[in-house]
């Protein structure tokens, strides 16, 4: 059996934005069609602006930044994606 991997999205996860239901299903979709054991986590702009690097990356093999801002906090949206460069972690922007 396959690892389980499980991606931070960067975001301010609101159900209503059909930007936010399409990341959701495009994830869930392909986890599925690879028969990959995938979770996801959408991660709070906010609760970025300081945070425990360490412990933020172990939770997480990759990061994805949420399409559709503006975020609440754009420095902690900021935050994730330079930790993400700098620490040579798997990130994807939308």
């Amino acid at each position: 059996m396959k690892n389980e991997i499980t991606i931070g999205i960067i975001g301010d996860f609101n159900p209503d934005n059909p930007f936010h239901q399409a990341t959701n299903a495009v994830i869930e979709t392909a986890a599925r069609l690879k028969s990959i054991p995938l979770n996801f986590e959408w991660i709070p702009t906010e609760s970025l602006e300081s945070f425990d690097k360490e412990s933020l990356l172990k939770s997480f093999q990759g990061f994805w930044c949420a399409p559709s801002s503006p975020y609440v906090s754009f420095e902690g949206a900021l935050n994730a994606v330079r930790l993400a460069r700098e620490s040579g972690w798997p990130f994807i922007g939308t």
